[in-house]
């Protein structure tokens, strides 16, 4: 009975966030509240954002709904989620500085860790730092991934859904039907950003949904030891957490800031390879489902923690160092040849 309310939850959210996308397109235009073409953008209009703030009403309302909110972790999770998506929706009216925004996420991820939502890595008073670390570093992985049309969209569907599948077999049916609402949600919203895309989620989506899923999993992926923690949580999150590899990684190796914006994440080198945007959408919604089901059989005893651990790091490295050799950066100036002048006779 329970799996049945979950999944008609999720597609009451589906229908509610695709239907509200619509009014708040037409009021991101009327107000401007759109991100324009230029710089690294690809798109060649203004695409108005509040997209995240569909995903958020759909998933707040519908949980609500259908739970009533009788789980504490869960009521600690919807409030921190609002927050940061309050966070993100401020940052798109008007751009805020990344230590503000780094420091609003880790206090609002401050007091749901100590709320209880936390992570068993030593068994002590380590882990409330090491989870809001994480935490934090994840959430914003997920807002890097949120670069090209229907990427972090087709990423999110999957995730949430493999995690409501995770939650109901272990018993947590609040949980379950809260990540499958976000599933439904994330697919609803879809529709509006498939490419090309006619709406952005923005900071506000992206955000909610990287807080979301990154605390879920916590609950999730908290007690099987160090190994299966270590396994869990990179195999949960495992798209956006190779994608900040990835940029870090390579724009180190340029001597580029690493926090400036940029073509150079996994999706635009996939398309470099060939892949269409759409293509790149479904590849990256394909690795988080083959991801999140070995994370699935880690939890049922299926593959051991510490083998899940070994193929979640190998293979991320792999793909951190493998798309590398994807060139995106234009050459610099300075080390083009210089065109030799011929000089005249004399």
């Amino acid at each position: 009975m329970s799996g049945t309310v979950t999944w008609a939850a999720g597609a009451a959210a589906c229908l509610l966030s695709a239907s509200a996308a619509i009014p708040l397109q037409r009021l991101a235009l009327r107000w401007g509240l759109t991100d324009r073409p230029g710089g690294h953008k690809s798109h060649a209009r203004p695409i108005p954002y509040l997209g995240g703030v569909a995903i958020l009403l759909a998933t707040v309302l519908t949980t609500v709904a259908a739970t009533g909110l009788a789980d504490w972790r869960l009521i600690a999770i919807l409030l921190g989620g609002t927050a940061v998506a309050a966070l993100g929706l401020i940052d798109d009216v008007g751009s805020l500085p990344a230590v503000t925004r780094l420091v609003v996420e880790t206090v609002v991820t401050t007091a749901v860790v100590l709320s209880g939502i936390r992570l068993t890595v030593t068994g002590g008073w380590p882990d409330i730092p090491i989870t809001v670390i994480w935490i934090v570093l994840i959430t914003n992985s997920f807002n890097l991934l949120d670069n090209m049309d229907a990427s972090l969209g087709a990423v999110t569907t999957v995730t949430a859904a493999f995690l409501a599948a995770m939650a109901l077999l272990q018993g947590r049916s609040d949980l379950g039907i809260f990540l499958a609402v976000l599933a439904g949600a994330a697919f609803g919203f879809l529709l509006h950003n498939w490419p090309p895309a006619k709406m952005f989620m923005g900071d506000s989506g992206s955000l909610f949904i990287g807080f979301a899923l990154t605390c879920s999993a916590v609950v999730l992926i908290a007690g099987p030891g160090p190994d299966g923690v270590a396994g869990g949580l990179l195999l949960s999150t495992f798209v956006a957490t190779v994608d900040t590899g990835v940029v870090v990684l390579s724009r180190m190796r340029a001597g580029r800031p690493p926090l400036m914006g940029g073509t150079d994440h996994v999706s635009h080198r996939l398309r470099k390879l060939g892949l269409s945007a759409r293509l790149v959408a479904v590849v990256l919604g394909l690795i988080a489902a083959l991801t999140c089901g070995l994370c699935i059989a880690m939890m049922l005893g299926r593959v051991p923690p510490l083998t899940a651990a070994l193929v979640a790091v190998g293979a991320a490295a792999a793909c951190v160092c493998l798309l590398q050799g994807v060139n995106v950066y234009p050459p610099h100036r300075s080390l083009e040849r210089p065109p030799r002048i011929r000089e005249r006779r004399r």
